[in-house]
């Protein structure tokens, strides 16, 4: 498209996305990465929470939860699921409903042994979502951990990441007289091509 130009140039979607991304990193004050993401229940009542992104990889958005959660079970039972980046310092979101996958092997490992010892030290000890009897409980669950566990915790089988592989993305920039751009990338399936159209705003 001829007006597609400066920050919503480029012919790969994802790229754009990790461009906003890096962007981002350099002016918002606190994680530049959260995201807010929607699934649906067994019911389709719809649900959403903040997560953090952890990658753009060339075909897909990687976040990394509890698989028994709420969100987990969610994405499980449906395989979609959609997010919205929004960025304040910048005036631009981005925004992506896709298909879901597990990433449950080697990089799940090695990001979660990237972790601070803390963090994976609490994966194992919330059951997250989970009815919680008194925040002591949860205090006891951890030290039972790490009794258990030490220093050097492997991934729990519970534990690792998501993939959203993208059918829909859509970049917004904010614009004067709330006149602002959006342009709006979509396929029919993982393996057709993008069209991108510019919507109003």
């Amino acid at each position: 498209m001829t007006d597609r130009t400066g920050i919503f140039a480029g012919d790969d979607p994802l790229a754009l996305a990790r461009d906003w991304l890096a962007e981002a990193s350099k002016e918002e004050i606190n994680d530049p990465n959260a995201m807010a993401l929607g699934t649906v229940d067994g019911d389709g009542m719809p649900n959403a929470r903040v997560v953090l992104l952890k990658a753009i990889e060339d075909g897909a958005f990687v976040f990394y939860t509890n698989y028994n959660s709420a969100k987990g079970q969610e994405l499980d039972h449906s395989g979609k699921a959609a997010f919205v980046m929004h960025w304040k310092s910048l005036r631009r979101q981005v925004r992506a409903r896709g298909i879901i996958t597990r990433e449950d092997g080697v990089k799940a490992d090695e990001y979660y042994a990237s972790r601070p010892l803390r963090s994976r030290q609490g994966a194992w000890a919330s059951r997250q979502s989970q009815p919680l009897e008194s925040r002591e409980a949860l205090k006891q669950a951890l030290e039972n951990v790490i009794s258990e566990h030490g220093d050097n915790p492997s991934r729990p089988e519970f534990w690792g990441g998501y993939r959203l592989t993208p059918l829909e993305i859509e970049f917004w920039a904010d614009g004067e007289a709330r006149l602002h751009n959006r342009f709006q990338w979509r396929r029919e399936n993982v393996d057709a091509s993008w069209t991108i159209t510019r919507l109003n705003p």
